[in-house]
C-alpha cells in the first residue's frame, strides 16, 4: 500500500473517436519517484493514452487529477505548465539547432534592458543538466544532427526532465536504439527517479520493463487489464495479460 498521494491520477477514463472506442474505463495511479510501465498489443490505445495524460486529446469521460485536484488539459501547452513533459518516438528535436537551444526551445531565456537571446545562461545549464544525467555529448553547442541516436535521445529526455515538474512520459524511447545505447538511455531513465518525478513508460521490451519499472500496467484494445507490482510478477504472466491466452 503506497502511503503518498499520487502525482497524477486517471480515473474511469473513456475515449472514442466516433464509434470507435479507443479507451474504456481506464484508472491508475503515478507517484513521484517511481517507474510505471504500460504494455500491450500495437493499436491497444498506449500512444492514445500518453496523448490524454499530456494534454493532445481531452478523454470523452472520467477523470484527471493532478497532486489530488481535478484538472482539465485545454492542449499541450496546458499541460506542460502544470509540469508533464513528453519524450516521443520522434524526439521533436531541431537537427540544425544546438543542443542548448533544444532545450530552451520555445522557452529561451532572454535578457534586458533590450530583450536578446541569453545563449550563456542557457548553454550553463544545459552543460550542468547533461553533466547531471551522465547524458554523454561532446558540448552543449554541438549541433543535434552530429548526434547519435542515443545521444538525441539523451537530450530529448534531458529537455524533458528540466522542465518537468510532476511527471514524464517516455513514448518507446530506445525503439530505434543499438543495445549500447539503450543501456545508456535507460541509464539516464533510472537516474530520473533520484530527482522524485513521476515517470510513465510505454516499451514493447518486456526486458527493459522488468528492468525500469517499479509497477506493470497492461492494456489490450483498450481495455485495461490490470496492474502488477514489477518484483511480484514474472514476464509469462504479463504476456499471459496481453494476449489473453492462459499460460
Amino acid at each position: 500500500m503506497n502511503q503518498q498521494a499520487p502525482v497524477l491520477e486517471l480515473k474511469k477514463i473513456r475515449k472514442t473517436f466516433g464509434a470507435v472506442v479507443a479507451i474504456q474505463d481506464f484508472s491508475l495511479e503515478l507517484y513521484a519517484g517511481k517507474v510505471t510501465a504500460l504494455v500491450g498489443d500495437n493499436g491497444a490505445g498506449k500512444s492514445t493514452l500518453v496523448k490524454i495524460m499530456s494534454g493532445v486529446y481531452s478523454p470523452t469521460s472520467g477523470d484527471i487529477l493532478l497532486d489530488q485536484e481535478p484538472v482539465k488539459f485545454k492542449n499541450s501547452s496546458t499541460a506542460r505548465a502544470k509540469g508533464i513533459e513528453v519524450v516521443y518516438q520522434d524526439l521533436a528535436l531541431c537537427d540544425q539547432q544546438p543542443v542548448y537551444m533544444n532545450l530552451f526551445l520555445g522557452r529561451e531565456y532572454t535578457k534586458s534592458p533590450i530583450p536578446v537571446l541569453d545563449r550563456k545562461r542557457m548553454v550553463k545549464e544545459t552543460e550542468a543538466l547533461v553533466k547531471e544525467l551522465d547524458v554523454r555529448i561532446p558540448s552543449a553547442l554541438s549541433a543535434i544532427s552530429d548526434l547519435s541516436g542515443g545521444q538525441r535521445q539523451g537530450v530529448a529526455i534531458a529537455r524533458a526532465t528540466h522542465w518537468a515538474e510532476k511527471l514524464i512520459l517516455l513514448d518507446e524511447p530506445t525503439a530505434a536504439l543499438g543495445v549500447a545505447e539503450t543501456a545508456r538511455v535507460e541509464s539516464i531513465i533510472q537516474g530520473l527517479k533520484a530527482r522524485n518525478i513521476a515517470i510513465f513508460i510505454i516499451s514493447h521490451s518486456l526486458d527493459q520493463v522488468f528492468r525500469l519499472s517499479d509497477n506493470i500496467c497492461v492494456l489490450r484494445q483498450g481495455v485495461q487489464i490490470g496492474v502488477r507490482e514489477t518484483a511480484k510478477t514474472d514476464k509469462n504472466e504479463i504476456v499471459s495479460m496481453i494476449t489473453g491466452l492462459s499460460y
